[in-house]
């Protein structure tokens, strides 16, 4: 077994990191020596912390975006958007502890005051992802540290780097370093870190595979914390929309950002049967000039790669699985090079296929579905085990009341795309998508548990019934 993680950059292959795998005991022991006095300090002087943190980011996003990029290999421009991102987080976390997490006071009974207050979990694991290996760990190490928790953050394998530089700008902000660790390492070291008796809770964002094997380890543990944020096999809806190309431009954002690889991207393109030509059309037209590139390319690329080969090779072979069962391709997915994960943006109407997998295709594949009315596009909509995201593009704001108010998804969208989800507001779905703790805005409700008081100053007592005379 190897003692040591190695990151290479996907657009080209060139060694970009590399670093020890971290000792699981060692990191939470550390962290369970140090979360107690960091809990102790005042709320202000956490946040002041944090608020370091944001302006320690603000001083090195250049460098930052441009290891996002190279580790991932996104697009510099998306990378810049992401360490916009981590930036953003620190005061819209202080807003949500302030307002998901308030100290209260009401008047109980006899004179006795009754108190609400919050107290942090403990030692919370973060298991972050590779799509964004900053914003979205940083999603939950942000308000968990508010909250007074420790974290042990272990990155994707595929993205080390970006992890350890996120930890750095934290220690570098006053956050003590047995407060925050950084714990490198594969699968067996995620899964030693999520079965260690240390931890109080686990905050995850992965695939449903690994968030339903994380839910059955902590069948056993009902008393830890555990918050998943997961994928989805998202459904775009376009009906009746007088804005052919508008709707095309949704697609394709919906659908390629990121190379396909956000939880949100839609997965299913649900159309008119009849009716779509003119919308196929518009999104071929635009597909053909998407440019994939490396990260630092001029002009600027909409795309870059997929992760790495193995993900590449995953996402081709779920592509021909779908031809073979009777789709018809009308992009094909083309890889320039089989040395790098490069891949064109694929498009194909899978109408015909029956029995279609209700998997995420985690990679720059759009599948259409032609559907005969509304009826059937919001049950085809809802036919997935997932939950995540859904959007509408229609000109009809009836049949946005009839689309809301009858899919099933944490995140239901008009005439936007299916990704791109505020950080103002809660994020997360139901079905596989999730298990009920939804993050960004509310991601202070799973940092911290709440605590009834009911306090007197002096003791006062009496007892009326049930005592013989004396």
């Amino acid at each position: 077994m190897t003692s040591e993680l190695i990151s290479t950059e996907p657009a080209t292959g060139a060694l970009l990191w590399r670093g020890p795998i971290g000792d699981v005991d060692a990191e939470v022991a550390a962290v369970r020596a140090g979360w107690i006095g960091w809990a102790a300090r005042p709320l202000t002087v956490r946040v002041e912390t944090l608020r370091r943190f944001a302006n320690t980011v603000r001083t090195r996003a250049e460098v930052f975006a441009d290891l996002i990029a190279r580790e991932t290999g996104k697009p510099m421009w998306e990378a810049r958007t992401e360490v916009d991102s981590v930036i953003a987080k620190v005061d819209i976390s202080v807003a949500a502890y302030a307002e998901r997490t308030p100290q209260r006071r009401l008047e109980g009974a006899m004179g006795a005051r009754i108190a609400v207050r919050h107290k942090p979990h403990g030692v919370m694991a973060v298991l972050g992802p590779f799509n964004f290996p900053a914003h979205l760990p940083n999603g939950h190490i942000v308000p968990a540290l508010i909250a007074g928790n420790g974290i042990l953050f272990k990155p994707s394998e595929k993205t080390p780097a970006t992890g350890a530089f996120l930890v750095e700008c934290l220690h570098a902000a006053g956050v003590p370093e047995n407060v925050v660790r950084c714990v490198q390492g594969g699968p067996a070291t995620g899964r030693a870190l999520a079965g260690h008796d240390g931890i109080d809770g686990l905050l995850f964002t992965g695939s449903a595979a690994a968030g339903a094997a994380l839910h059955r380890q902590f069948a056993d543990m009902p008393h830890k914390m555990l918050a998943l944020e997961l994928g989805g096999n998202n459904p775009l809806v376009v009906w009746d929309t007088p804005d052919i190309y508008s709707a095309a431009v949704i697609a394709v954002q919906s659908a390629y950002m990121s190379a396909g690889q956000r939880c949100t991207a839609a997965r299913r393109l649900i159309v008119h049967d009849g009716a779509h030509d003119a919308l196929v059309d518009q999104i071929g037209r635009l597909i053909d000039r998407i440019i994939v590139d490396e990260p630092h390319a001029s002009p600027a690329p909409f795309m870059g790669p997929v992760i790495d080969n193995d993900a590449a090779d995953r996402v081709q072979e779920a592509f021909l699985d779908l031809i073979l069962a009777g789709g018809r391709a009308i992009k094909q997915m083309i890889r320039p090079s089989p040395d790098h994960p490069f891949l064109s943006p694929a498009l194909i109407d899978v109408t015909g296929v029956q029995n279609r997998s209700d998997d995420e295709i985690f990679g720059p594949v759009l599948q259409i579905v032609r559907v005969p009315d509304f009826d059937a596009a919001i049950a085809e909509a809802n036919a997935t085990r997932f939950g995540l995201a859904a959007s509408l593009v229609s000109g009809t704001p009836e049949l946005y009341d009839r689309f809301w108010a009858n899919i099933r998804a944490g995140v239901v969208n008009w005439n936007r795309p299916t990704n791109g989800a505020p950080s103002k507001a809660p994020f997360g779905g139901v079905g596989l998508s999730g298990n009920h703790r939804p993050s960004a805005y509310y991601a202070a409700d799973y940092c911290a548990y709440p605590v009834v008081s009911t306090e007197a100053e002096q003791p006062r007592a009496s007892m009326g019934i049930g005592l013989r005379d004396g």
